[in-house]
């Protein structure tokens, strides 16, 4: 296991390691201790690695994640997990704003709660919160799926396509076009596996309700003007 602390070591020393991996080789496996709040921690890795990070970390953690494993054992700043493309990222604690915003696959799993706008304009992330979620969560959620165990804020699933939301506590509001949807056999079939993936336990599909696009808002319709 390779080691950097952050105090003695510049960041950039541990991205560029990251990013120069010979494929192939065995030495995989990282800590990062004293990270301090650093921003843009572990961003762009492209090959399976494991990172481990020892505390909080700031803005944009795991951006780019494309085949890692990256555990923070602590809370994250703003757009952790942004435009992910695989892989798996897990902050131990809280996350901030815009958590996994506009990721295009992988699994996120948030053990505390979200912030506002949580998996804003995803498309194809799968995002699992174990607690709560902020406002506007999921805006313009494309493909994916977001699990919240906890409850979720004002105007969920605004503007969304076809991301699939599951919330096994209240919701304040939906957002335009966000309409609650009948649960079948498929979905509880696949919320099963992301729960057992984010290593929830005791908890039941049957807990959730869906919730997804009413599909009045692709194109402009003028019947429709008052949910714009």
């Amino acid at each position: 296991m390779r080691v950097f602390d952050l105090v003695k070591t510049p960041l950039r020393e541990l991205n560029s390691a990251l990013h120069t991996i010979a494929r192939g080789r065995n030495d995989t496996n990282f800590e990062v201790v004293n990270p301090r709040g650093s921003h843009a921690v572990a961003v762009g890795i492209d090959q399976p690695v494991t990172v481990d990070v020892r505390g909080s970390v700031g803005y944009y953690c795991a951006g780019m994640n494309d085949g890692g494993t990256i555990t923070v054992h602590g809370s994250a700043g703003p757009g952790v997990a942004q435009n992910m493309m695989s892989g798996t990222v897990i902050i131990e604690g809280d996350a901030s704003q815009y958590a996994g915003a506009t990721g295009r696959g992988g699994l996120l799993v948030i053990k505390g709660n979200a912030a506002s706008r949580c998996g804003i304009s995803m498309k194809g992330i799968d995002i699992v919160v174990h607690g709560n979620i902020g406002h506007m969560s999921a805006f313009m959620g494309q493909s994916g799926h977001l699990v919240v165990l906890g409850d979720a804020g004002d105007a969920l699933g605004d503007s969304l396509y076809e991301a699939k939301l599951f919330v096994r506590g209240t919701v304040k509001s939906l957002g335009a076009d966000c309409i609650e949807k009948e649960m079948r056999p498929e979905h509880l079939q696949k919320l099963a596996e992301l729960l057992e993936k984010a290593d929830v336990k005791d908890v039941r599909p049957e807990e959730f309700k869906r919730y997804g696009s009413a599909r009045k808002l692709y194109n402009f319709n003028i019947d429709n003007a008052d949910a714009y």
